[in-house]
């Protein structure tokens, strides 16, 4: 099964978490229906990317300062040719952006956003807006773990739900609840 087969598997049998997140799962399908390209940043109208919202064992969640974008979101990012499957570019993009090994990844998403982003194609210069549709996962982190800023972040920080960093990415707030609520 390639990485496009596993995305529209995992999308067409999920249950949405929101309203929101289920007009994002629709929108993404259709998305899809270009095939494979759509997994890439070479599909300049938008393309599938995975993020993963990493908690603790307190229920703090573990958001990255985008370096370039200059806002408190989860980690994730563009898949990539040797993923196997959304979950595993989700908990790849998580390990690589946290410094933190030995992340729980749940292989059922919490979230589905699509949002504007002004992304380059792979080893391109930002060619305009483009989209990203993002397949959002949970991971819990195992005790003791430490984080270590990666390129991509200004900082790293823990938070709990009632005291998030200003300025918070959009979207980030709408998988708070479907994270909170699933069984760690």
């Amino acid at each position: 099964m390639s990485l496009f087969d596993d995305a529209v598997g995992v999308l067409s049998g999920w249950s949405a978490t929101s309203e929101a997140a289920g007009l994002a799962r629709k929108r993404t399908l259709e998305l899809l229906g270009a095939g494979p390209v759509a997994m890439t940043r070479a599909h300049r109208a938008g393309h599938v990317t995975a993020s993963t919202l990493i908690m603790d064992e307190s229920r703090r969640v573990l958001l990255c300062l985008h370096g370039r974008l200059g806002m408190w979101m989860q980690v994730g990012g563009h898949c990539e040719p040797g993923d196997a499957t959304l979950a595993a570019a989700a908990l790849r993009e998580a390990t690589e952006e946290s410094g933190i090994e030995g992340l729980r990844l749940d292989p059922v998403p919490i979230d589905v956003d699509v949002h504007a982003v002004r992304c380059a194609p792979a080893g391109g210069e930002p060619a305009g807006p483009s989209w990203h549709y993002d397949v959002r996962f949970l991971a819990v982190a195992p005790a003791g773990a430490t984080e270590q800023i990666s390129e991509e972040s200004a900082d790293l920080g823990w938070f709990s739900a009632d005291n998030l960093p200003t300025p918070l990415a959009s979207g980030v707030e709408q998988q708070l609840a479907p994270a909170f609520a699933r069984p760690r």
